[in-house]
């Protein structure tokens, strides 16, 4: 991710945002993930694994139709640099 992209994800972490494409290895299901804050859909997915979710194949999307939506490496380096504050309101 460019550093712009990573301000831009940022600056919407408050945005609704769905996460799509995680599966729970405890049950072998499609994980039923509903709807949540941008920063708390970054958080899960970067941290998913260790909690027994498969989400080699998830899809972060938020903001109006056609905004970029944002891959498990995306959400990791986004974790990586911004953690807690992905959960400030403002």
């Amino acid at each position: 991710m460019t550093e712009d992209a990573m301000a831009a994800a940022l600056a919407a972490r408050n945005k609704d945002a769905q996460i799509l494409g995680v599966f729970d290895t405890t049950t072998e299901s499609a994980a039923a993930i509903g709807s949540c804050r941008l920063g708390e859909a970054v958080q899960f997915v970067a941290n998913a694994s260790i909690l027994g979710y498969d989400v080699h194949a998830a899809i972060v999307s938020y903001g109006e139709p056609g905004s970029p939506s944002l891959r498990v490496r995306d959400c990791e380096q986004l974790w990586a640099k911004y953690g807690e504050a992905l959960f400030r309101q403002g």
